[in-house]
């Protein structure tokens, strides 16, 4: 299904993007790249950039429903592998493992692959703010955490990165995110009983829960939070009543987070949330392809209006 497979980073073998680039639209000013993280609670290996592309885009370029309207507004496809924290059941011997494929990831490692695979791809292709960030579970935490403002820059020493190193200066024009994790205390909480999530968020994030609080994108205020995304046009929140791993207060936790930020105006056009119900399990979306290629063209299809 894709044409380019490049390596972005040269710490991990999962420091990858997959790509797909549409000839007969990538020149065009009203196309828009389609970048996609998928999820598996930041540490799932069978979850892959491969595996969340595939079906969706396969849809969306053969399907007459989408190919007359949807992909002709699509530039490329590009879907983002990046670093895995442990995972209980996939276990790895530190001392036999070559470390270029240990998975012994915690934050802020996740997201920094995220944002050197988005700086990779405009230093290549140069789309600038012409795409859409689409993420799944963990991989929607992901796609509005580059958005907050605490989490955009390099950090103190940001002057000192070497340019392959640096956050790209673009942020989407729109961001889709499916069946999100949103507030991390707020989804260890809801599952207080499970000990699965307490672990998740542990492995992924340390047992400093403030640290939680202050990465999490409907936590966060002000400009420092999603309401510092100046860029962006619209956000889409698409959540099925079937999911049994993410609950819907994620998502209106969102929903409420945004609402500073589609009050406010863009230099373009005034923002907007939109919200789309989803069918199915957790993973189904994903999994069939049918409901991430409808969520996608639903995505465009709104910032048409």
């Amino acid at each position: 299904m894709y044409n380019h497979y490049y390596l972005y980073g040269k710490d991990h073998v999962l420091q990858t993007v997959a790509v797909t680039t549409l000839p007969e639209t990538s020149l065009q000013d009203n196309s828009y790249w389609v970048i996609l993280i998928h999820g598996g609670a930041w540490r799932d290996p069978t979850q892959t950039s491969i595996g969340y592309l595939t079906h969706a885009a396969s849809i969306l370029t053969s399907s007459p429903a989408y190919t007359s309207s949807t992909l002709p507004r699509i530039a490329a496809f590009a879907s983002i592998e990046y670093r895995l924290s442990p995972h209980p059941a996939h276990p790895q011997d530190r001392h036999t493992t070559d470390p270029r494929e240990y998975r012994a990831a915690k934050h802020p490692d996740h997201l920094a692959d995220v944002q050197d695979a988005l700086a990779f791809l405009q230093r290549k292709y140069g789309f600038g703010e012409r795409y859409i960030l689409v993420g799944h579970s963990c991989g929607a935490t992901m796609a509005f955490q580059s958005v907050m403002g605490c989490l955009r820059s390099g950090g103190d020493n940001e002057e000192e990165l070497d340019e392959e190193r640096k956050v790209s200066p673009f942020a989407p024009t729109a961001i889709l995110g499916m069946a999100g994790i949103y507030d991390l205390r707020l989804l260890r909480d809801t599952f207080r009983d499970v000990s699965a999530y307490q672990e998740i968020v542990e492995g992924a994030f340390g047992k400093d829960e403030a640290v939680w609080d202050a990465v999490s994108p409907a936590a966060v205020q002000g400009p420092s939070g999603v309401a510092g995304w100046k860029a962006g046009r619209l956000a889409v929140l698409a959540y099925s009543p079937e999911d049994g791993l993410v609950d819907p207060t994620q998502r209106e936790a969102m929903r409420q987070a945004l609402a500073p930020w589609e009050k406010g105006h863009s230099h373009v056009k005034s923002r907007r949330v939109e919200l789309l119900s989803l069918t199915g399990s957790h993973d189904e979306s994903w999994e069939k392809g049918q409901d991430l290629a409808r969520a996608i063209a639903f995505t465009i299809d709104k910032l048409d209006d």
